[in-house]
C-alpha cells in the first residue's frame, strides 16, 4: 500500500528511533523502514521530512532521511524485474520538489541533497531530465550568494557523477554540457576571484566593525563557491573534451585558463602570512585554494599536455614552480601542501612521454602529414620550450636545492625520530610521495637525475665528497654537516644505476661506509640508517668479493639500538637475499644470529608494518636458504606466537600464512614434525564460515596445497579437512585451479582409504565443476578424472557417472573447429572416455545406453542418428592428432575393442581404425616425453634440483609409470580383436580389408610383424 502525507508522523518517529542507542528501539525502527523502502510514496515521504520548515533544527533526522532517500534511489530508481521501483509520477514529484528546494541554509543538509540530484541525474539525464541544467543556469541568474554556493554543489557533484559514464553517448551529452556551462562558470569564476581580493585588501588594511564581521561571513561564502566554481572549471576542462594527447586538437579553454589560475596563486599567496594570526578562517581558504588550483593545473597538464605545452602556458607555470622550489619565501617554506603540488607538477612535466621525442616510426599517406608525425611536431616544440626553461645552470642548481635543502632532516624530524623510532621510519620509507615534501622532493630528484644523468652524475658525486670530507666517520655530534651526509647519502643511494659509472661500491664501502658503522655513538642512528638504505639499493653493484662484508655489515645493523636502522637493514637484507647473485655459502654462518636478530625484532616492534616486514624477511630467508631444518623448532614457536597476536589482522596472517607455505616447502618430508603448530592454523584458513575468509582463503588455500604436496603419508586430520574443498568450490570457482591441485593431492596420497571415506564428496565436486566452469577450468580438471579412474578404474566410473555423462556430452557437441581450448577439452574428454572402455568396458556400454544420456544430449541439441558408441569412435578418429603419446595408444586400444562389436557400421569405419592403430603402434610412445599436466606446477619458489622430489611429484611419476595402459601391448590387442572381427564378418570382414590402400596395408603388416 501507497505511503501518502498521513504517514508523515510516522515516518518521522521511525527516522528517530532508528539513531536511538537503545537496541529495544532501534532494531524494530530499522526493520519498519526496511519493510517501507519498497511501498510507493516512500521516497516522497522522505523528502517531506528533508525539506520540512519545521524540523529544520532536527539536523540529524533530516540527514538519516536523506541517507535512505540515497539508498532507494541507488535501489528502486531503475526499474528492475525484482522489484517494482519508483513509479514515474512519483519521479516527476521528487525531481521537481528537489530543484525546489535548492537554498537549504545547513550545510550538510545542502550535500546531501547535491547527491541525491546527481545520483538521479546519472540515472535520467538527458532523456527523461532534459531540463536539469536549463533550470539551474535560470535560478543562478537571480541567485543570493547562498542560493548560488548551493546550487555550485549540485553542479559540481552532478558533473562528477556525470564524468564518470564511460560510453560514447554519454561522453557526447558531457561534452555538450561543458560547451554551455563553461563560459557562464568560468565568467563567475573571474568576477570572484576579483571580489574576494578586494574583500582581502580592505582586511589586510586592519577596518573592524560589526558591518565588517557581516561582511566577512559573505567574503567566506563567496570564497567557498568560488572553489566549488574551480572544481566545475576543472571537471569541464578535463571531461568535456577529448585529451588532446589522442586527437592533436587545442582545447582553447587551456591557455584561456591556465594563465589567469596561475594569476590567482600569486595573488593568493602574498596574503598566506598576513592572515595566518589575525585570520585562521581565510589563512585556512588561501591554503586550500593555492592547493587546489596547482591540483587543477597539473590535472589540465596531465590531460593536455599538448594545449598545455603552448608558449603561454609552459614556460609561466614552470618558471613560478621552479622559482618557489629553488627561492620560496621564508614563510612559503612552511606551506608543504603548495610546495609539494610544485615539486609534483615538475616531475609531471619532466617525465612526461608527450614531450619527450618519438623513437617511433611513422606512416605517410598521400592526405599529408600523419597523426603520429603531428604528435612529433608538437613534442619537438615543447622539448625546446622545456630545454629553454631548464639550462644545465638551472638544472644542477635544483639538484642542488633538492638535496641541500629539501633531503636533510630538520629539527623536527630529528625529535619524530627520537620519540618514535619506529612510526619515523614507516612515515620516511612507505609514505605516498606526493604527501610529504621529503619523500616528494626525493620522487623529483630521482626523474631529473634519470633526464639529465651525465650532467647530474658528477655533481651529486662531488656533493657526496664535500660531504664525507666536511664530516668524518668519527665525528659525533649532530652537526649541519653530519645532516648534509646524510641527505648526501640518500642522493647516491636512489640512483645507484647511473652513478655506479662514476663511483666504485667497492671503494666507497670499505673506504667509508663500513667505517661508519664502526662508531657506534647514538647519534650515528641518522648515517647508520642511511648505510642500510644504500647497502640495500646498490645490491646489483655489490661484487662477489665484497658480498661477504656486506651482509655481516647488515647482519650488524639488524642488531642495531635503534628500530628505524634495524627495519632499514630489515628492508635491505631482503633486497640481498631475493638478489640472483645471493651467496648462500657467504650467508650461512651468519643464519643463526640473522633467525635469532628477526625473531627479537618482532617482539620490540609495536606497529602492524613492522611486524609485516620482519615476518616478510623470515619468510624470504625460508624460501631461500637450505639450512632452515636446524631451526624448525624456533620458527614453529615463532609461527604459533605470530599467529596467536595477530587475531584481526588479516594482513599480517596473509604474510605469516605465505611464510608458513615457504617453510612447508623447505621441510620437505620432514614436513609433519610442523603439524601440531601447522594445521591449526591451515583449519582455520580454510574455514568459509570464518570473519576472515575473504582475505586469507587464497592464501591458505596454497599452503594446503604444499602441505598436501610435501606430506610423506596422508594423516587422519589432513583427511578430516576434504568436505572444506567441496565447501569452497560451492561458494565460487575463484580458486579453481589450487583447488584442482588439492583434489590431485589427495587423489594421489590419500589413495583407496580417502576414496573410501570421501566418495560423495568427490563425486559431487566433479559435478559441481564439468559443466559449470569454462574451458581453461576443464583443462585443468580433465586430467585429475583421469589420474582417478586410473588408479580405481573398477569403482570410480560408477561413482562419477554424472560427470562421465557431461564428458559424453562435452565430446558430442560440435563449436571446436576454430577454437583450439575446446579442441583440447574434447581430446581430454575422449581420452578419458576411452580409458573407461579399455579398463572397464562393460561400463562404458552400460553408460552409452543410458537413457538419461539420450535425454541430456536431446537437451544440448545434439543429435544422434546412431550408437552413441560409435559416435564416440568419430571423435576417437578425428582427436588423435591432438592428444599425447599415451593418450593415443589408449585410443588405439579403445578402437581394436570397438572391432569385437557385432555391428556392420564398424566396417565403413575399419580404415580409419587400423590407420590409428598403426600409427600409434609404430610412433614412438614415450611416456617421460609427455608435457605435465598443469595441476604439478609447485607452490614452491625454489628452483629445480634442490634436494629431493615433492612427495606428491614422486607419487605422481610413479602412478604414470605403473599406468594400465602403458603395461598393454596394442600390437597384441590389434591382432586378437582382428581377427574376433573376421570371424564376426565373415566376407564383409575380408572385402573390407581387401579394400584398403596398399600403403596402408602393408604399415599394418608391419605394425603386427605380419610375414
Amino acid at each position: 500500500m501507497a505511503l501518502s502525507a498521513a504517514d508523515l508522523p510516522a515516518m518521522y518517529t521511525l527516522l528517530a528511533n532508528s539513531m536511538s542507542t537503545d537496541e529495544s528501539i532501534r532494531k524494530p525502527a530499522e526493520a519498519a523502514l526496511s519493510e517501507s523502502e519498497s511501498r510507493p510514496g516512500f521516497c516522497s515521504c522522505l523528502m517531506e521530512v528533508i525539506t520540512a520548515g519545521d524540523l529544520a533544527s532536527q539536523v540529524d533526522v533530516r540527514l538519516m532521511a536523506s541517507v535512505y532517500f540515497k539508498n532507494s534511489i541507488n535501489r528502486y530508481w531503475r526499474n528492475r524485474r525484482d522489484s517494482s521501483g519508483i513509479s514515474s509520477e512519483e519521479k516527476v514529484h521528487l525531481r521537481q520538489k528537489l530543484l525546489s528546494h535548492l537554498r537549504e541554509e545547513n550545510y550538510q543538509i545542502a550535500q546531501m541533497l547535491a547527491v541525491l540530484i546527481s545520483k538521479i541525474a546519472r540515472f535520467d539525464y538527458p532523456r527523461e531530465w532534459p531540463e536539469l541544467f536549463s533550470i539551474l543556469a535560470q535560478q543562478l541568474q537571480s541567485a543570493d550568494v547562498l542560493t548560488s554556493h548551493r546550487i555550485f554543489m549540485i553542479l559540481f557533484r552532478t558533473l562528477k557523477e556525470l564524468s564518470t559514464k564511460r560510453l560514447t553517448a554519454d561522453q557526447r551529452n558531457f561534452a555538450e554540457i561543458s560547451s554551455h556551462l563553461f563560459d557562464y562558470s568560468w565568467h563567475l569564476w573571474q568576477s570572484d576571484v576579483q571580489t574576494i581580493l578586494h574583500g582581502f585588501s580592505t582586511i589586510a588594511q586592519g577596518y573592524s566593525s560589526n558591518a565588517v564581521e557581516q561582511h566577512h561571513d559573505e567574503l567566506y561564502l563567496t570564497c567557498e563557491r568560488w572553489l566549488l566554481c574551480s572544481k566545475i572549471i576543472r571537471q569541464l576542462i578535463i571531461s568535456g573534451f577529448q585529451s588532446d594527447a589522442k586527437c592533436i586538437q587545442e582545447v582553447r579553454p587551456v591557455k584561456e585558463v591556465s594563465p589567469v589560475l596561475l594569476n590567482a596563486i600569486q595573488s593568493f599567496l602574498p596574503y598566506y602570512s598576513s592572515f595566518q594570526n589575525g585570520y585562521p578562517k581565510f589563512w585556512d581558504f588561501i591554503k586550500r585554494a593555492c592547493t587546489k588550483l596547482m591540483k587543477v593545473l597539473i590535472a589540465i597538464q596531465g590531460r593536455h599536455p599538448f594545449s598545455f605545452g603552448d608558449k603561454c602556458v609552459l614556460p609561466l607555470v614552470m618558471n613560478f614552480c621552479l622559482n618557489k622550489i629553488a627561492d620560496p619565501e621564508p614563510d612559503i617554506l612552511s606551506y608543504e601542501q603548495f610546495l609539494i603540488q610544485c615539486m609534483v607538477m615538475v616531475k609531471r612535466v619532466l617525465e612526461c612521454k608527450e614531450y619527450k621525442p618519438s623513437v617511433t616510426g611513422r606512416v605517410m599517406d598521400e592526405n599529408g602529414v600523419s597523426l603520429e608525425q603531428m604528435k612529433k611536431n608538437i613534442s619537438n616544440v615543447v622539448g625546446g620550450v622545456l630545454t629553454t626553461l631548464l639550462p644545465n645552470e638551472r638544472i644542477v642548481l635544483l639538484c642542488n636545492v633538492l638535496i641541500r635543502r629539501y633531503f636533510v632532516l630538520t629539527a623536527g624530524d630529528l625529535e619524530e625520530w627520537y620519540q618514535n623510532p619506529e612510526a619515523f621510519h614507516h612515515e620516511q620509507d612507505m609514505v605516498q610521495w606526493t604527501e610529504k615534501l621529503r619523500p616528494c622532493a626525493e620522487a623529483l630528484y630521482i626523474v631529473l637525475f634519470e633526464n639529465h644523468s651525465q650532467l647530474l652524475a658528477p655533481v651529486v658525486v662531488s656533493i657526496l665528497q664535500e660531504a664525507m670530507n666536511g664530516c668524518p666517520t668519527s665525528v659525533t655530534e649532530i652537526t649541519p654537516g653530519l645532516i648534509l651526509k646524510d641527505a648526501a647519502y640518500g642522493a647516491a643511494a636512489y640512483v645507484y644505476y647511473e652513478l655506479s659509472n662514476y663511483l666504485t661500491f667497492k671503494d666507497w664501502f670499505n673506504g667509508a661506509l663500513s667505517l661508519e658503522l664502526s662508531n657506534g655513538h647514538p647519534n650515528m642512528r641518522i648515517i647508520h640508517r642511511k648505510v642500510a638504505l644504500i647497502l640495500g639499493q646498490w645490491v646489483s653493484e655489490i661484487k662477489n668479493d665484497t658480498k661477504r662484508a656486506v651482509y655481516c655489515a647488515l647482519i650488524s645493523l639488524l642488531q642495531d639500538k635503534d628500530l628505524s636502522v634495524r627495519l632499514a637493514a630489515c628492508r635491505s637484507l631482503c633486497l640481498h637475499i631475493e638478489d640472483a647473485n645471493f651467496s648462500e655459502q657467504d650467508f650461512s654462518d651468519l643464519l643463526p644470529i640473522c633467525w635469532d636478530s628477526c625473531f627479537k625484532l618482532v617482539e620490540e616492534v609495536q606497529e602492524f608494518d613492522s611486524k609485516v616486514q620482519v615476518l616478510n624477511l623470515i619468510s624470504v630467508l625460508i624460501g631461500h636458504v637450505n639450512e632452515v631444518i636446524p631451526y624448525a623448532n624456533n620458527l614453529m614457536q615463532f609461527f604459533q606466537m605470530v599467529w596467536e597476536e595477530s587475531s584481526g589482522e588479516s594482513l599480517l596472517q596473509i604474510q605469516l600464512l605465505i611464510a608458513l607455505r615457504n617453510f612447508v616447502v623447505a621441510l620437505g618430508y620432514q614436513s609433519p614434525s610442523c603439524y601440531s603448530m601447522l594445521l591449526p592454523i591451515l583449519q582455520s584458513g580454510i574455514d568459509i564460515n570464518s570473519p576472515d575468509e575473504l582475505n586469507l582463503l587464497e592464501d591458505s588455500m596454497l599452503l594446503w596445497d604444499a602441505t598436501l604436496s610435501h606430506a610423506p603419508a596422508m594423516v587422519p586430520q589432513l583427511l578430516a579437512f576434504f568436505p572444506c574443498l567441496v565447501e569452497i568450490l560451492e561458494r565460487s570457482f575463484d580458486h579453481l585451479q589450487v583447488a584442482i591441485n588439492i583434489l590431485e593431492s589427495y587423489i594421489i596420497l590419500g589413495g583407496r582409504e580417502f576414496l573410501s571415506m570421501h566418495a560423495g564428496s568427490v563425486a559431487t565436486l566433479l559435478d559441481l565443476i564439468v559443466g559449470n566452469v569454462n574451458d581453461r577450468g576443464l583443462i585443468s580438471t580433465l586430467p585429475v578424472i583421469d589420474i582417478l579412474i586410473q588408479c580405481f578404474s573398477v569403482e570410480v566410473p560408477q561413482l562419477i557417472s554424472s560427470t562421465l555423462q557431461k564428458l559424453v556430452v562435452i565430446c558430442l557437441s560440435g563449436g571446436d573447429d576454430r577454437d583450439p581450448s575446446k579442441t583440447a577439452v574434447k581430446a581430454s574428454s575422449a581420452a578419458i572416455l576411452a580409458r573407461i572402455l579399455v579398463m572397464n568396458t562393460n561400463f562404458l556400454a552400460q553408460l552409452t545406453s543410458d537413457p538419461s544420456l539420450s535425454s541430456q544430449l536431446q537437451q544440448a541439441g545434439v543429435p544422434i542418428e546412431e550408437n552413441i558408441l560409435l559416435c564416440l569412435v568419430d571423435i576417437w578418429l578425428d582427436k588423435v592428432d591432438n592428444v599425447s603419446s599415451t593418450q593415443k595408444k589408449t585410443f588405439g586400444l579403445a578402437l581394436s575393442i570397438i572391432l569385437t562389436l557385432r555391428l556392420p557400421q564398424v566396417l565403413d569405419k575399419l580404415d580409419q581404425i587400423l590407420s590409428v592403430c598403426t600409427s600409434a603402434i609404430l610412433g614412438v610412445t614415450d611416456d617421460l616425453t609427455e608435457e605435465e599436466s598443469s595441476s604439478d606446477n609447485m607452490s614452491s619458489s625454489r628452483s629445480d634440483g634442490e634436494g629431493t622430489l615433492p612427495s606428491k611429484e614422486f607419487r605422481k611419476r610413479q602412478i604414470k609409470f605403473s599406468d594400465p595402459i602403458n603395461q598393454m601391448s596394442l600390437e597384441n590387442s590389434l591382432r586378437d580383436n582382428l581377427q574376433t572381427c573376421a570371424g564376426l564378418h565373415g566376407e564383409s570382414f575380408n572385402s573390407a580389408i581387401g579394400s584398403m590402400h596398399p600403403a596402408a596395408f602393408a604399415q599394418l603388416k608391419q605394425a603386427l610383424k605380419m610375414p
